[in-house]
């Protein structure tokens, strides 16, 4: 395909796949289950940073997540005093102590930095999503915390993707009127985004001649988003969907991705 071949043939699977319907297999149902922002804002991050594995688990583990939260996750939150709550969680490598530092650095965004949508969008030293990112993870990992926890906060420094992070990003800005993601905040712009970059939507990718670069980290993640921008500049991430959708539902193209 050429280009304008391929810009119609992404636009036609972004739209086919990014409906209502998506909701039916993947985490974001979770997140839509809740009415206020502040709830909706602590369970998309706390369940995009378990979004690995196949996605019946994923949903399975956010389930818990909300059951230990007793279904009011920002009032969860508030109250939480590590020395008097126990928690009982495990996710791959995601278990209680990290979840206790989650809860622990979301509490202290709320009290000390206006919530967690000014902790990303308040950003004046470092330029870009990249630069909000970083600004974003210095504060998170402020408060106490073992070091092995780090890993699940991301970092664009050392290279990563953070498809974790552009994952929760995309859900809370992208706009609700294909009732997808949720577009809650307003701060940000779609333009903004970057693919949540997995070995599967790279691999998908790089069949379609979107990606050269072998590696599945931040550079390969800036070469395709140049790609994608001149597709669509103002919300290149909407192909997340085709590119996703393509490896879910057309298997005899691509096997059906895990998250990863």
């Amino acid at each position: 395909m050429d280009f304008d071949q391929l810009k119609e043939f992404l636009d036609f699977k972004a739209e086919q796949y990014e409906k209502r319907e998506f909701l039916l297999d993947d985490p974001i149902q979770l997140v839509h289950r809740f009415q206020k922002k502040e709830d909706q804002e602590i369970i998309g991050l706390l369940v995009s940073t378990i979004a690995w594995g196949n996605r019946k688990s994923i949903i399975t583990s956010g389930e818990k997540l909300i059951s230990i939260m007793e279904n009011s996750p920002y009032e969860f939150v508030m109250n939480y005093k590590k020395s008097n709550q126990k928690l009982d969680f495990v996710h791959r490598t995601f278990n209680s102590a990290d979840l206790d530092l989650f809860i622990r650095s979301i509490k202290n965004i709320y009290l000390n930095f206006g919530g967690l949508e000014k902790a990303f969008s308040d950003n004046v030293s470092n330029i870009g999503m990249k630069g909000r990112i970083i600004n974003f993870r210095q504060i998170f990992l402020e408060i106490e915390h073992e070091k092995r926890s780090e890993k699940h906060i991301s970092n664009p420094l050392q290279n990563s993707a953070c498809k974790r992070l552009n994952m929760f990003l995309r859900w809370m800005v992208r706009p609700h009127h294909k009732q997808v993601d949720l577009g809650i905040w307003k701060s940000i712009s779609c333009s903004e985004l970057l693919l949540p970059l997995d070995v599967h939507t790279s691999r998908n990718a790089r069949t379609l001649g979107l990606l050269t670069r072998k590696q599945d980290d931040w550079k390969a993640l800036e070469e395709l988003m140049n790609n994608l921008r001149k597709m669509d500049i103002n919300d290149p991430v909407k192909y997340d969907f085709a590119l996703f959708g393509i490896g879910v539902n057309e298997k005899d193209l691509f096997n059906e991705p895990n998250y990863s």
